[in-house]
Parts: C-alpha cells; sequence; structure tokens
C-alpha cells in the first residue's frame, strides 16, 4: 500500500519515470530513495505519518533555505501522506569526506563558521519552532535513567534516584540558559552536513536532518559538533574550535557559554547513552552500543566542569565509573 502511495506521489510530481535507489537506514523510521532522470536527480523523503511528521522538517528546511543555507530545497510535498521530494545535494557527507581523507581541521572550521554566521542573524528565531525548555531537556535526559540504568544494572529504579537525577539536572540547567538563544538544529555533527559540489563559501556546507529545530541557548549545536558519539576528533581539536567560535563573539560572556556548553553537552550525552539503549533493547539495533564508552566519556569530560557539581555527585553516586558499562544487547 505504501508503494502504490509513493507511485501516485510521484506521477503527480512528475518523477514516475525516475530510476529509484533506496539508501541505506539510519535511527528514525524514515527511508530516503534518491531518484534519478536523464535531467536530474532528487531525494524522496518517506516519512510514514503513525511515526513521524514531516511538516516541521519542511518548515525548517523553508527556513533555512531562505536565510540563504544550503538546506534541501522542497520540490514538491504531500505533508498529509509523509512524502517530500528534495533538492538532492550530493553523497559528500562529512563522513564521507573524512574517510577519504579531507582535512578535518578546514570541515570543521566551516561548520563551526555557519554556527557563527546563525548565531549572528537576527533573523535566525523563526515563528512556529517550539522553544527548547527545560521539560524537554529534562525528559531527554531521563532517557539513560530510564532505559540505560535498568539495562546496565538488572534492576529497577527506585524512585527517589529518579527525583534526585531530575533534581540534580533543575539546578544546573539556568546556568545553561546565562547566554542568547537562537535557532538550534539539534543533531549538528558530521552525519548531517555535507560538502555540496559546485558551492562557495558557507553555501559549500550542506545541512541535512533538522527537523528537530528549536529555540535555544547558542552552546548546543557547537557541543553536539564537537562532542561527537560516533567519532574522535583529532587532539586539540575541539578546544581549538570552541576558541574560534568565541572569538567571533568578543562581547560574550566566555565563562558563561563555557558552562553552557559542558552542560547541554552532558545532557545531550546523557540522552544519547539512554537512546543508544533503547536502538537496541526496543528497536533491535544494537550496533548503536560500540559507541557507548565514546559517549560515556564524553559525558564524563562535560562533568567535570564546576556547574555540573549537582549532577556529577549524583553520577557518582548512583552510577560510578565501575558501573559505566555497555549493556549486554539483550535482557
Amino acid at each position: 500500500m505504501r508503494e502504490a502511495a509513493i507511485d501516485a506521489f510521484l506521477t503527480g510530481a512528475g518523477w514516475e519515470a525516475a530510476r529509484r535507489e533506496k539508501l541505506p537506514g539510519d535511527a528514525s523510521f524514515r527511508r530516503y530513495v534518491r531518484l534519478h532522470l536523464p535531467e536530474g536527480s532528487a531525494m524522496l523523503m518517506d516519512a510514514p505519518p503513525v511515526h513521524e511528521d514531516v511538516r516541521p522538517f519542511a518548515r525548517v528546511a523553508r527556513h533555512l533555505t531562505a536565510m540563504g543555507y544550503s538546506a534541501p530545497r522542497l520540490l514538491a510535498g504531500d505533508e498529509d501522506a509523509g512524502f517530500l521530494l528534495l533538492e538532492d545535494l550530493g553523497d559528500a557527507t562529512y563522513t564521507r569526506e573524512l574517510a577519504r581523507g579531507a582535512d578535518e581541521r578546514a570541515l570543521y572550521a566551516m561548520a563551526v563558521d555557519l554556527l557563527i554566521d546563525l548565531h549572528r542573524r537576527t533573523d535566525a528565531v523563526a515563528s512556529g519552532i517550539p522553544p527548547y525548555d527545560d521539560a524537554r531537556l529534562l525528559a531527554e535526559a531521563a532517557l539513560l535513567i530510564d532505559w540505560y540504568m535498568p539495562a546496565a544494572t538488572d534492576a529497577a529504579v527506585a524512585g527517589d534516584a529518579r527525583e534526585s537525577y531530575l533534581a540534580a539536572w533543575r539546578a544546573v540547567l539556568p546556568l545553561a540558559r546565562r547566554i542568547p538563544d537562537t535557532l538550534v538544529l539539534r543533531d549538528y555533527h558530521v552525519d548531517n552536513l555535507m560538502v555540496v559540489a559546485g558551492r562557495a563559501g558557507l553555501a559549500a556546507c550542506g545541512l541535512l536532518d533538522f527537523q528537530d529545530a528549536v529555540i535555544g541557548p547558542a552552546s548546543y549545536d557547537l557541543v553536539s559538533l564537537l562532542e561527537d558519539a560516533r567519532r574522535d576528533l583529532a587532539p586539540g581539536l575541539a578546544d581549538a574550535m570552541l576558541a574560534r567560535y568565541l572569538a567571533a563573539f568578543p562581547k560574550l560572556d566566555a565563562e558563561a557559554f563555557r558552562a553552557s556548553y559542558a552542560i547541554l553537552g552532558a545532557q545531550r550525552n546523557a540522552k544519547i547513552i539512554g537512546i543508544f539503549t533503547r536502538l537496541c533493547r526496543r528497536d533491535g539495533k544494537p550496533r548503536y552500543l560500540a559507541h557507548i564508552p565514546r559517549v560515556w566519556r564524553l559525558l564524563e569530560g562535560d562533568l567535570a566542569h564546576p556547574a555540573l557539581a549537582p549532577v556529577r555527585a549524583w553520577f557518582d553516586r548512583h552510577l560510578p565509573p565501575d558501573r559505566r558499562i555497555v549493556p549486554a544487547a539483550s535482557a
């Protein structure tokens, strides 16, 4: 039935004769199909509405392209059915380019410079994009205690441990908000950044997977880029890129920004540990467990910041270093 709906959508969009090339899936329920015609190619996003809503992606894509950034242009869409026909930005993700030996520092500098440009823009904050409020941040941080802890300890989490965990986060999250808010793309890392052929300057940096965009602290996307759950950066590169960003905003309180960076880095890494465990236990995708040791290292680095003392104390009591393990692939 879904294939028939795709046929009808592509016929209406004038792409019914295109050769279809299915692309590998990721952690979401979306799938992508590259469409080939003699005159060019396009990407079909297929997101069944029972699982995902394509409207946020379409909204943010229009906003980013209107600002001059290289998000995929929308060529056609049936948002009720979960179909978008998108500009094909190619295959040169940062991940693939780095594997081919591309200049790591140059790629990261371009990604940081795009954030600098975005965070300078007064039109970055658009209507219809939700706030990254504390309720959302807490719900994400809770994924560690709701999914990772039971899997790693083979025991239910006591109610007082859960409440004290959330209380520790409530104590530190206000410190993360002592810097300006902006558009936060949420998954700003090498898998979702591209080198777009034939484009110069910041337009050479393609943007993908931004449907979860929110309005929140400017530190979030930078820490998403520099504390990558899936790859280790060259020694000193993260510090250099953080310094590059701060140098572009001389009036910004650097210490407040570093505290926000550490807090949201810790929140994000706690969330990722929970998500990777859930992907294994609930969705049958155990390959993500291989990244958990790296994410623990990143989280421990964030917890070393003095602003995170309440959260660090909770981890030291309830999840000390010897319990920061990779959970078994099955219960």
